[in-house]
């Protein structure tokens, strides 16, 4: 079991991938790593933290499900973001249709 007593499990705006230009810049020129539940896109930045993005698509239902995916997803990354390499960006694509859990989209990153 890791010491979790110094880290601070935030999620705060600076960790989040907001401008078209940084979704383009992660998709033009990264590693992409997929399974199941999950495909991952990361791309090294000049940073000392991680930063998020997220990509759900209409076909994955209306705006209330779509949300749903977004927030288990952001907390997934919340509770892994120590364990990720810093430095990194990542777009995150949930695939359709499949249960959005948290326990497995850990799993998955």
């Amino acid at each position: 079991m890791t010491d979790t007593s110094n880290r601070r499990f935030r999620f705060c705006r600076r960790q989040r991938l907001k401008s078209r230009s940084d979704f383009d810049r992660v998709f033009a020129a990264s590693v992409r790593a997929a399974d199941e539940r999950l495909i991952v896109y990361a791309r090294a930045n000049e940073r000392d933290y991680c930063r998020l993005g997220l990509s759900v698509g209409k076909r994955l239902g209306p705006a209330v499900e779509r949300n749903r995916y977004k927030r288990t997803l952001r907390e997934a990354f919340r509770l892994l973001q120590h364990d990720l390499p810093a430095g990194y960006d990542y777009v995150l694509i949930p695939r359709a249709h499949l249960a959005a859990s948290r326990p497995l989209y850990e799993r998955s990153l």
